[in-house]
């Protein structure tokens, strides 16, 4: 038998990721869009899949497209539905556009030539007609205006941007200019190409939200006559707006209002099977913005709402669906670092786990039959399909091939002792630590440790399967990696989670240090290695820890796109949440914030640092990276700056994201005492 080797970024980049699956009305089938990458050509691409839920081998269904995406089936069982930007008759689309294909083959054909593209959307009952969304220009009338403005905006000459709005850009992107998300309702042909397409919006003030707008933000009732959407009252779109809900009756083009109040943020609404009731999420933002989504609950004939689960202390996660029978409802949830589809009774309020991770992104159901999309710490996603009385079917089988010939290291849930978030004497709280061993681990000798430090702050990883920063590939180079869910990790419930607010750092930086003291006992640890590594506020963390830990504590850092000065930050595209979560505006009381940026404890670093970040990071600015880079340069202190003009928030293109991790080994290898010194340039990592 062949020896296991250990895996690599290469092996990783060869990896086909499964999307988010759709299910055949008689849940036979599941059809999900299948990525894969290649090195050589530096670019990945998509294709569309059937999966049999009772057996057999997946079928490719599409293989003309190049990124193939966000397959629904349609009710009838008709059409699969799907965006992509293809050529077809001779014509290119230059935005993504909507195509049918049948589930039994043939070629897929474009519903409908939309100009401003289309994004997200949704089958309505029947089969017959569908909701999408698309930006457009306010004030226009009917489609041909629209494409005469696209037209001509496309071929302009000047390149400025020009905005008075608060929110014009999102991650990676500037917002499309002068347009807005509308909901659209296409109608179809007996021959599945459109007959006609019209603005849902046209000529109101209503817009879906303008940070990625998806099918989650919008339903159609079970009759097919009206649909539901969140959107946000206030004149001004901010990031921290606070959504309502609103019907629109898809044949008068009627709007009104059904749940609003401004202390909550309500989102991704869904029609109970009899159309009386809507199931949506809730936060109440009043009382604090890191309250979670709960669910709730809105009886249409009396107009009264409630919040259902609000004695459960964990957060809503969409996809949300209705049981046949309107009394349960499924959606995902975290719990303790894993991720789970849940049952929530409405009669009792009880939550139960009906398909476990692991970590469940994506889940669908129909005619009794869940298909739940799963990762974990040890493999990639794959997709499940659970059906009454029986055991989770595997239904693909896409990567077991190329796995098998890989060793990959063991998985651990460690508990410690951590910071007291809450003031007088007592013990620390429970905090959650993920090891990852490397593969073939022998307890008898001593490895070198790295942290692997989470952003957010507010997210939860633990069980899952991470393509920028894949604990896999960290332990096959040799390493015992720890992740901890510090203070203000989400899956945690409340009050773990808004530990840390106006208190950046400190919390966090106490679990971090404790998991390090723990670790170092172990024999199978080597004191004399020890490394930390962080993303965005991970990065920010890593960034804090050389400003407050001890010279010679850790023997090198690694920041990528890391907060770095709060002021500077003001320069990103959630600013709107800034004297949230720190306490105060930069301009009202600047010692606050001036307290929890790491800027301000420059005199103090000493530690060798690696510093990673992409000019396209709107969330975290490159000039947060450059700076904290040029501070250590001038302080003299070791450092190296990995920048990258094309590249965003993540590191995308396989070629890049080698060299993201060639960078990253190269660097600590350079500062590990039990390795030869790398060279200062880069070093080749296979």
């Amino acid at each position: 038998m062949p020896k296991k080797k250990p895996f690599s970024i290469d092996d990783l980049w060869q990896v086909a990721r499964l999307g988010a699956p759709s299910l055949a009305p008689d849940g036979a089938q599941a059809v999900a869009a299948l990525t894969s990458s290649s090195m050589d050509d530096n670019r990945t691409s998509s294709s569309l899949w059937l999966l049999s839920t009772l057996g057999g081998r997946p079928r490719r269904l599409t293989s003309c497209g190049d990124k193939d995406g966000a397959p629904r089936w349609s009710p009838d069982g008709r059409w699969i539905a799907f965006t992509a930007r293809r050529e077809q008759e001779g014509r290119k689309d230059d935005e993504a556009q909507l195509y049918l294909i049948a589930p039994d083959g043939g070629e897929a054909r474009r519903a409908a030539e939309v100009a401003t593209g289309v994004d997200a959307f949704r089958w309505c009952p029947g089969g017959r007609r569908l909701l999408f969304v698309s930006w457009v220009r306010r004030g226009l009338k009917g489609a041909k205006a629209q494409a005469r403005a696209h037209k001509e905006f496309k071929e302009r000459k000047e390149t400025g941007y020009a905005t008075s709005e608060a929110q014009y850009r999102h991650w990676d992107r500037n917002l499309p200019m002068e347009r807005v998300p509308h909901l659209h309702l296409l109608e179809l042909g007996r021959d599945g190409t459109a007959a006609k397409v019209r603005d849902l919006f046209e000529g109101t003030p209503y817009e879906l939200t303008r940070a990625d707008p998806d099918a989650h933000q919008f339903d159609v009732s079970p009759d097919g006559r009206r649909a539901v959407f969140a959107f946000d009252p206030a004149a001004e779109k901010r990031t921290d707006g606070r959504f309502a809900l609103a019907e629109v009756e898809l044949g008068s083009g009627r709007i009104r209002i059904v749940a609003q109040d401004p202390a909550w943020d309500f989102g991704h609404p869904r029609y109970s099977p009899d159309g009386d009731r809507i199931a949506f999420t809730a936060s109440h933002q009043q009382v604090k913005h890191t309250m979670p989504s709960q669910l709730a609950v809105l009886d249409r004939d009396s107009g009264q709402w409630e919040v259902v689960s609000a004695e459960w202390d964990h957060e809503v996660h969409a996809p949300i669906h209705w049981e046949d029978d309107g009394q349960a409802v499924l959606f995902v949830a975290e719990q303790r670092g894993r991720s789970h589809v849940w049952r929530f009774d409405l009669p009792d309020r009880r939550a139960e786990v009906v398909a476990r991770g692991g970590w469940v992104s994506a889940f669908d159901k129909a005619a009794g039959t869940l298909v739940a999309l799963t990762d974990s710490a040890s493999h990639p996603a794959r997709l499940f399909a659970h059906l009454p009385g029986a055991e989770p079917r595997r239904l693909e089988t896409f990567n077991d091939a190329l796995l098998a010939r890989f060793d990959f290291g063991q998985v651990e849930e460690m508990w410690i002792q951590g910071a007291r978030a809450a003031d007088g004497p007592g013990e620390g709280d429970p905090v959650q630590v993920w090891l990852v061993y490397p593969p073939g681990f022998d307890r008898r000798r001593k490895y070198p440790l790295l942290h692997n430090i989470h952003g957010g702050p507010h997210t939860g990883p633990g069980d899952n399967w991470h393509y920028r920063w894949n604990t896999q590939v960290f332990a096959a180079r040799g390493y015992v990696v720890a992740s901890v869910n510090y203070h203000g990790s989400s899956g945690f419930g409340f009050a773990f989670k808004d530990s840390i607010t106006h208190r950046w750092g400190a919390l966090e930086l106490q679990d971090v240090e404790r998991a390090t003291d723990v670790l170092l006992k172990k024999p199978w640890i080597d004191a004399k290695r020890v490394f930390a590594a962080g993303g965005s506020y991970g990065g920010y963390m890593v960034a804090w820890m050389n400003g407050h830990v001890p010279a010679g504590r850790y023997n090198a850092y690694v920041c990528h796109a890391g907060c770095y000065d709060w002021v500077g930050m003001f320069a990103d595209d959630a600013w709107a949440w800034h004297a949230r979560e720190l306490g105060a505006w930069y301009w009202d009381d600047m010692a606050r914030p001036l307290a929890q940026r790491p800027h301000a404890f420059a005199g103090t670093m000493t530690t060798p640092t690696l510093v990673l970040h992409g000019a396209l990071d709107y969330r975290v600015p490159d000039a947060q990276g450059l700076a904290y880079y040029n501070t250590l340069k001038a302080r003299g202190v070791d450092a190296r700056l990995l920048w990258f003009p094309d590249e965003n928030h993540w590191v995308l293109k396989p070629r890049n994201s080698r060299l993201w991790y060639q960078e990253f080994f190269g660097w600590l290898e350079r500062h590990d005492p039990a390795r030869r010194p790398a060279a200062k340039g880069v070093r080749r990592v296979r």
